[in-house]
């Protein structure tokens, strides 16, 4: 890879500002979003945590496009709630259909997964969750806030 990871983050926030660390609501321990996962090792294994990661439910805020060739590709953000009561700003970078695009709306809650070892902000979409494991995890939040 050429230069250091914070200029390749540099160059990112400047050609893409709708990506910056300020536009996506996230912290400066955010690792940024990789041009192409594809040919990120870091990236790659990223992907492969988060599919084992643990189960939490995002409430959707906002997308944003980064590509369309093929199936959209589009860095999801979200609004996570953790089975323990943690609450963090999560993104998620997910190819999707153009017909998952469509359906994307603000305040929808999705099934996410996340690294609770790493907190990096990281989700990706849960969409192997079994339907009864994501209603048990969504009683536990919703119980915790009445109390």
């Amino acid at each position: 890879m050429f230069g250091s990871q914070k200029k390749l983050n540099d160059l990112m926030a400047q050609l893409r500002p709708d990506l910056s660390r300020e536009s996506l609501g996230v912290g400066p321990d955010f690792p940024g979003i990789a041009p192409n996962p594809f040919l990120s090792s870091d990236a790659r294994k990223r992907n492969a945590e988060l599919r084992t990661g643990a189960l939490a439910l995002g409430v959707l805020v906002d997308w944003r496009e980064v590509s369309s060739d093929g199936s959209p590709r589009v860095v999801l953000m979200f609004d996570v709630e953790t089975a323990g009561g943690v609450s963090f700003r999560g993104i998620a970078d997910e190819d999707l259909t153009i017909t998952e695009l469509t359906r994307l709306a603000p305040g929808q809650t999705l099934p996410v997964r996340y690294r609770p070892a790493v907190m990096d902000h990281y989700v990706a979409l849960a969409r192997d969750a079994d339907p009864a494991h994501v209603r048990q995890l969504s009683d536990e939040i919703a119980s915790r806030k009445r109390t």
